[in-house]
């Protein structure tokens, strides 16, 4: 009795889990439609970024150690930088060669104090690794945020990054999230020459006109550009910002209010004290959001973007802002978008494959093992419901290959009752009774059925770990429907044989 009550237990918890379906199962994107992106990342990009802050460290070392420089400068992939005076070039050779083991040397001319820098190739493929995988852990961040369930984001060759997103419906609004490479700067304006002055007689060294673009309010197309004056120094950079959120002003206008950690405000209440008076240009990607005036040391950790915003534009750049900026830009190679029309055509086929394929079971095992096959095709529908219960308990992706891994789940799940009622048959077939037959027949079926079952697991859990996207969806309906094969043919089918045959005399058994 033990066993018909834990088997109905089982179903109805499957079952409760499952209803109402439509809520429960994630769909993948070849069912519900959304977005299948490729982007390559420009990790070269990042080398460079971080050539630049090695070039910008190794010139702040240098000079801790009483060792100035005329210049220190990336050109290409490499760091140069001259010593002055000449004399203390070679401290400054040793220093660097101590201090430095991520550098490798290019070039020197000790006589005019002038050395050449490059990374080592493991410093070189570390920063190209690690480029890839903060892409990968940013864009994870921001479309969490988002809001989009089930999202596909995983690496896919040397630099590629693939992302599928299910249901999504604003496309314009999701590339630009994940394509906005979203680094922060705080700089401060050059006010000693005029952006007209260096328009027409070049511009100084350090520094460098970037523009302000101006918007539309009703269409919010680009209809001008503010250039400023910039220093290309960086005095405090989005890696410091702790948290942005949208705030409105007393106008009733959005903008972006942002806080920074420790070390962040630290610097900014330092840089705004020593900057009263002065104009601060707030940079996002290369373009000034805005340049205000710096009227007060500002501490407590926090400033304001303000950039003539709509609301939903401040609340994806604060989005992006809390996710963390890329390491390198993205370039985009692919882009398809799969209608719901196409994924609602996809999932009819698929239940009708899945409906047809099991009534011509269910026939089948009625007509030639008669009651044996009523008690199949009860396992076999508590096999379904076992399968779907456990995909929406766990909160796994249907997909249209997982529709496959289902319907190859109820042929194995028939084939497992096929060998214990053969073997049951011949077991009646030498003699014994009804009982003892049933009872040998599932004892001698157990091994081979577990065995067929083990492997096919084994191949299902290979696919899982080394499969991507829909591979990925197959084996997991395949492993979750062979685990609840074995438990409905080796412990329900059981049951029933048992409930069938116990407090009664059965001298015969239609199988």
């Amino acid at each position: 009795m033990w066993r018909l009550l834990f088997t109905i237990s089982i179903i109805a918890v499957c079952a409760w889990s499952a209803i109402p379906l439509g809520e429960k199962l994630n769909l993948g994107l070849d069912l519900q439609g959304g977005m299948h992106l490729v982007y390559e990342v420009d990790a070269d990009e990042a080398v460079l970024s971080s050539l630049d802050n090695s070039s910008g460290d190794l010139a702040k070392y240098l000079k801790s150690k009483e060792i100035t420089l005329s210049y220190s400068k990336r050109v290409e992939e490499t760091i140069v930088f001259q010593v002055t005076p000449v004399s203390d070039a070679p401290k400054a050779l040793s220093l660097i060669e101590d201090e430095y083991t991520i550098l490798t040397t290019v070039s020197s001319d000790e006589g005019a104090g002038v050395y050449t820098f490059r990374y080592t190739d493991d410093q070189r493929a570390l920063v190209f690794e690690n480029a890839i995988d903060q892409a990968l852990e940013t864009l994870r961040n921001r479309i969490d945020q988002f809001g989009v369930s089930e999202p596909v984001i995983q690496r896919e060759g040397e630099n590629r990054i693939l992302i599928q997103l299910p249901g999504i419906e604003d496309r314009e609004r999701a590339i630009n999230l994940i394509g906005k490479t979203a680094r922060l700067e705080f700089r401060m304006l050059n006010d000693k020459v005029t952006v007209s002055e260096a328009q027409q007689n070049g511009v100084p060294p350090g520094s460098q006109i970037l523009y302000q673009k101006e918007f539309d309010p009703v269409t919010r197309k680009v209809v001008g550009r503010t250039p400023y004056l910039v220093k290309k120094k960086v005095e405090v950079s989005g890696e410091m910002v702790s948290n942005a959120q949208v705030s409105v002003s007393q106008t009733n206008l959005p903008y972006v209010s942002i806080d920074f950690n420790k070390e962040g405000s630290k610097i900014f209440a330092r840089v705004t004290g020593e900057n009263v008076q002065k104009r601060m240009a707030i940079v996002l990607d290369s373009s000034v959001y805005s340049a205000p005036v710096i009227r007060e040391r500002i501490g407590g950790g926090s400033a304001m973007i303000d950039g003539s915003f709509t609301y939903e534009e401040a609340r994806d750049l604060a989005l992006v802002l809390r996710a963390g900026s890329l390491p390198a830009p993205l370039i985009k190679l692919e882009e398809r978008t799969v209608g719901p029309s196409l994924g609602h055509d996809s999932i009819e086929k698929g239940v009708r494959s899945i409906i047809v394929g099991g009534v011509i079971v269910l026939i089948f095992m009625l007509i030639y093992y008669r009651f044996g096959g009523v008690i199949a095709d009860l396992a076999l529908a508590f096999n379904i419901i076992i399968l779907v219960g456990a995909l929406a308990y766990f909160g796994a992706t249907l997909t249209l290959p997982g529709i496959a891994g289902i319907i190859l789940t109820i042929g194995m799940a028939v084939d497992a009752n096929v060998l214990v009622f053969e073997r049951i048959r011949e077991e009646i077939r030498i003699g014994k009774t009804v009982r003892a037959a049933v009872e040998s027949g599932f004892q001698k079926a157990f091994l081979t059925i577990v065995d067929a079952n083990i492997t096919t697991l084994i191949a299902a859990v290979v696919l899982f770990q080394f499969g991507t996207g829909p591979v990925k969806g197959f084996a997991v309906t395949l492993s979750i429907g062979i685990l609840a094969s074995m438990f409905t043919a080796l412990f329900v089918s059981r049951t029933f044989f048992n409930w069938y045959l116990g407090g009664r005399r059965v001298t015969e058994l239609s199988i």
